[in-house]
C-alpha cells in the first residue's frame, strides 16, 4: 500500500502559472498525479458542478488541492509536498459577506451570489403604520470548526475486474458513490463504497468525503495499488469545511399589547468558494429564520454568497442555529424594548394549533408551547432565581444572569426533498432467522444502530438481539438517503418498520408462520422459507405523508412533515474583572415524538447542548486572508467537561402519527437554542447588548469597558 499527500495552494485567488518540483527529493519514487489524470469531470459531484477536483488553472481559495503525492513511506510525504513550488498570478480576493455584497471583486457568477431564497407571507408593507413600535437589530455568528474525534480518511483500490473500491469514515456513502462514478466516468456497478467506523460527523463527513476519496483514486489508478490518506489534524480543520458565518437583520413591528404585527428578517451566509451545500443550509436556515412565532405578516429574504474562503459546508442544525440565534437574541431586544419580560413576549407570540409558519403550513400537531414554556420556567426556577440575582449583582463583580430560548427544528429533508429522494431500505433474514436492516444510514456515535435495530426487533416480535445491521457498503445496502437532516430515526425509522412488518407478513403469506408466534417460530419459518423459495427480504420506500405539500417556487407550504419543539433556559455568570462567562446551569426541555431509547437521547441532546455552548462562547476561527490561522486544538478552544454546566434533560412527548412507534427527528434540535439562551443571559446579567458569537472574554470587555454597542433602532 502507498500513501497519499495534498498539495494545496497558498494563496486566495490567482492563476496557477506554473510547478516546480525541488531539489533533494528523488522524484521518480513519487507517483504525481495533476488534473490532466482525472478520467472522467474534473468536478466534487454535488449540487452544482463548479468545484473541481484538482484546481489545473484558477485558485479560488487558500487550501485549495492543485497536486497529488503517493509513496510507501509516509514520512517522505510531507518533505515532498514542501519540495513542490507553485507559481501564482495573484488576483485580488474578497473574504467577507459586506466585501462578497459589494461586487468590487466578482469571484463566482455575474454577482458573486449562489442562491436566493424570499418566503413572503400576509401584506408586510402595510403593518409600519399600524406598529406601536418598531425595533431593528444586527446579528452576527462566525465560522465553527466540527472538530469530529478522527480525521477525514480513506483507503483507495482500482482494478480492472472490480473497478473502484474506497472504504473511509463518512456519513453519506451514496454521495461518495456518485461523485467516484462523475470522476471515474464508470457504471454503478464498478464503484463501491464501504463506510468504517466513524467516530463523529457533525456533517463535516457529509459532503468533503468524496474529495479526498476522489484524491485517493486517482493515485490507487496511477500506481496500480491501494493509497492510503490520512489528514493530519491541522490539514483537516485548514482545508475542510466549516459552519457558515451568518449576517442577520431583523425590522419588527409590534402593536400596543406586545403581539407581533409583522417583520422583514434578511438573512446572509457567506458560502466561501464553492457552492457545496451552501443551498439547502441556506434553505434550512430562511425557513427557520422565523422561529415558532405567529407572524400575521412576514417577510424573509435570504442569499448565500461566495468568498475566498474554503467552502463552508454542512454542520449540525445546517443554517438554523445561525438564524434561530438571531431571531431569539431579537426577540428578547424588542422585549426589552417594549417594557416587557422576555418570558412574557414569547407566551404572547408563540405559535398554536391551527395557526400557520412563515411559509403558510397550518400547525397539526397538538402541540402545547405554552406549557413547554411554562414548565421550563418552572423546572430553571427562573422567576425566583431572577429576582434574586437583580439583588445580589448590586455592588457585585460576578454578575448572574438568565436566558430562555423558544425554538423548533424541522424533521427530514426540507418541502419536496424526500419526495425526490424517494428513500429506500430493506430488511433480510437468513436461514437461521437472523435478521438485518438493510440502509445506507450510518452510524457515527448517534446511536442509529441501535434504534433501526430496535425498531426492526419490535416489528417482527424478536428481541434486540435478534437483529443486525448489514455493512454500510454500496454493494449491499440500497441507497437510502444520507444520514443528515434529523431524518434517519423519523424517516429511515418508519421505512425499517415497514419492511420488517412486510417481512413477516411474506411468512405468514406462505403459511409459514401464525400471526402470533414468538421467535423460535420464526426462527423455523425462515428456514423454511429459505429452503423453498430462496432469499428472504423485503423492502419499503418512501411516501410522503397525504397531508404535505410543498411549493418550491414560492416557498411556501409544509416545508417539514414534522417539528421538534424546545424551549432552553440557560443560568449564566459574568466575572467583570475577567470577562470570562460561565454557564452554571442549563435546562432542555424538547417534545421529539416518542422517545425511542432515552439513554441514547439524552445523550444527542446533550452533546448538542455542549456543542452549541462552544458556538456560544469558546469556538472562534481567526481568519487571515482566508487562510485558518488557529488550526490546532491548542489554539482553537473547544469546551471540554470541566467547562460545561449540569445539561438537565428533559422531554414531552407527543407522537407523531408517521413516524415510527411516534418518533421525530432529535439530532440537530440541541444545536439550535443554547447560544441565544446563554446571549441573553449575559445580557440580563450585565445589562450590556450583545449581538454576535462567539462571545469571548475580549468581546465582553469591549463593550463592557468602552460602552455600549447596541445596534438596535426604536422609533415610536
Amino acid at each position: 500500500m502507498l500513501f497519499g499527500a495534498t498539495v494545496r495552494s497558498t494563496i486566495a485567488r490567482g492563476k496557477i502559472t506554473g510547478i516546480h518540483f525541488g531539489a533533494g527529493i528523488n522524484w521518480d519514487e513519487f507517483v504525481i498525479v495533476t488534473a490532466e489524470d482525472v478520467p472522467g469531470k474534473n468536478v466534487v459531484s454535488l449540487i452544482a458542478e463548479d468545484q473541481p477536483l484538482l484546481a489545473s488553472e484558477q485558485i479560488n481559495h487558500p487550501e485549495e488541492p492543485v497536486l497529488l503525492l503517493a509513496h510507501a513511506d509516509r514520512h517522505l510525504l510531507p518533505l515532498a509536498v514542501a519540495a513542490v513550488r507553485i507559481e501564482y498570478e495573484e488576483q485580488p480576493s474578497i473574504h467577507s459577506i459586506e466585501e462578497s455584497e459589494s461586487g468590487k471583486e466578482i469571484v463566482w457568477g455575474t454577482d458573486n451570489t449562489f442562491k436566493t431564497y424570499t418566503i413572503d407571507k400576509g401584506n408586510v408593507d402595510e403593518v409600519w403604520g399600524d406598529a406601536a413600535w418598531i425595533v431593528e437589530g444586527e446579528y452576527t455568528t462566525g465560522a465553527q470548526e466540527q472538530l469530529y474525534i478522527e480525521n477525514n480518511g480513506v483507503i483507495a483500490q482500482v482494478d480492472d475486474a472490480d473497478g473502484v473500491t474506497v472504504w473511509g469514515s463518512m456519513q453519506c456513502p451514496f454521495y461518495v458513490h456518485k461523485a467516484l462514478m462523475a470522476l471515474t466516468g464508470l457504471p454503478e456497478d464498478k464503484v463501491r463504497v464501504i463506510q468504517t467506523e466513524t467516530g463523529g460527523a457533525f456533517g463535516g463527513k457529509e459532503d468533503y468525503p468524496s474529495i479526498i476519496a476522489g484524491h485517493a483514486m486517482l493515485l490507487a489508478k496511477k500506481s496500480g495499488r491501494p493509497v492510503k490518506i490520512i489528514y493530519d489534524r491541522m490539514e483537516d480543520m485548514a482545508a475542510t469545511t466549516k459552519r457558515h458565518p451568518s449576517r442577520t437583520r431583523h425590522r419588527t413591528a409590534i402593536d400596543k399589547d406586545g403581539k407581533l404585527l409583522g417583520g422583514e428578517i434578511e438573512f446572509v451566509i457567506d458560502g466561501g468558494a464553492y457552492v457545496t451545500l451552501s443551498p439547502v443550509v441556506l434553505s434550512r436556515g430562511t425557513i427557520h429564520a422565523a422561529g415558532p412565532y405567529y407572524w400575521p405578516s412576514i417577510r424573509v429574504k435570504a442569499k448565500a454568497v461566495a468568498t475566498n474562503t474554503p467552502p463552508h459546508g454542512a454542520f449540525r442544525g445546517f443554517g438554523a442555529p445561525q438564524s434561530l440565534f438571531a431571531l431569539e437574541r431579537h426577540m428578547d431586544v424588542v422585549a426589552r424594548t417594549i417594557g416587557m419580560p422576555p418570558d412574557e413576549f414569547r407566551r404572547k407570540n408563540l405559535l398554536k394549533p391551527g395557526q400557520t409558519t412563515a411559509t403558510q403550513q397550518e400547525i397539526r400537531e397538538p402541540i402545547d408551547l405554552q406549557h413547554l414554556l411554562d414548565r421550563a420556567l418552572e423546572l430553571s426556577d427562573y422567576h425566583a432565581k431572577m429576582a434574586r440575582f437583580a439583588k445580589q449583582n448590586r455592588g457585585n463583580a460576578k454578575k448572574k444572569g438568565m436566558g430562555i430560548a423558544a425554538f423548533f427544528h424541522g424533521a427530514g429533508f426540507t418541502g419536496s426533498g424526500e419526495r425526490y429522494l424517494n428513500a429506500l431500505v430493506g430488511v433480510d433474514a437468513d436461514a437461521n432467522g437472523d435478521v438485518r436492516v438493510l440502509v445506507s444510514s450510518t452510524e457515527f456515535g448517534q446511536g442509529t444502530n441501535t434504534i433501526l435495530c430496535q425498531i426492526a426487533a419490535e416489528a417482527l416480535g424478536l428481541e434486540y438481539e435478534d437483529v443486525g445491521m448489514a455493512p454500510a457498503d454500496t454493494r449491499i445496502v440500497p441507497n437510502s438517503g444520507p444520514t443528515v437532516a434529523s431524518r434517519t430515526a423519523m424517516i429511515i425509522g418508519k421505512l425499517v418498520q415497514r419492511a420488517a412488518i412486510d417481512l413477516r407478513e411474506k411468512l405468514v403469506a406462505a403459511s409459514l408462520l401464525s400471526t402470533d408466534a414468538g421467535r423460535d417460530a420464526f426462527r423455523r419459518a425462515c428456514a423454511e422459507y429459505v429452503r423453498k423459495f430462496g432469499e428472504l427480504k423485503a423492502y419499503s420506500r418512501y411516501q410522503a405523508p397525504p397531508d404535505v405539500y410543498w411549493d418550491d417556487t414560492k416557498y411556501m407550504g409544509e416545508a417539514y412533515p414534522a417539528f421538534g419543539w424546545a424551549v432552553y433556559v440557560a443560568e449564566v455568570t459574568v466575572d467583570t474583572a475577567t470577562y470570562s462567562v460561565t454557564v452554571d446551569d442549563f435546562i432542555a426541555l424538547q417534545e421529539v415524538g416518542r422517545v425511542l431509547h432515552p439513554v441514547l437521547a439524552a445523550g444527542q441532546i446533550e452533546g448538542g447542548v455542549a456543542q452549541a455552548i462552544g458556538y456560544a462562547l469558546y469556538e472562534k476561527v481567526l481568519w487571515n486572508q482566508g487562510r485558518m490561522q488557529n488550526n490546532q486544538m491548542t489554539n482553537y478552544i473547544m469546551p471540554t467537561s470541566q467547562d460545561l454546566p449540569p445539561i438537565r434533560v428533559y422531554f414531552e412527548e407527543v407522537p407523531y402519527q408517521y413516524g415510527p412507534y411516534g418518533a421525530k427527528g432529535i439530532g440537530e434540535l440541541p444545536m439550535d437554542g443554547p447560544a441565544p439562551a446563554i446571549v441573553n443571559a449575559v445580557v440580563a446579567a450585565t445589562g450590556e447588548e450583545f449581538c454576535s458569537i462567539p462571545l469571548m472574554p475580549e468581546d465582553v470587555f469591549v463593550v463592557m469597558g468602552v460602552g455600549a454597542n447596541v445596534s438596535d433602532e426604536v422609533t415610536a
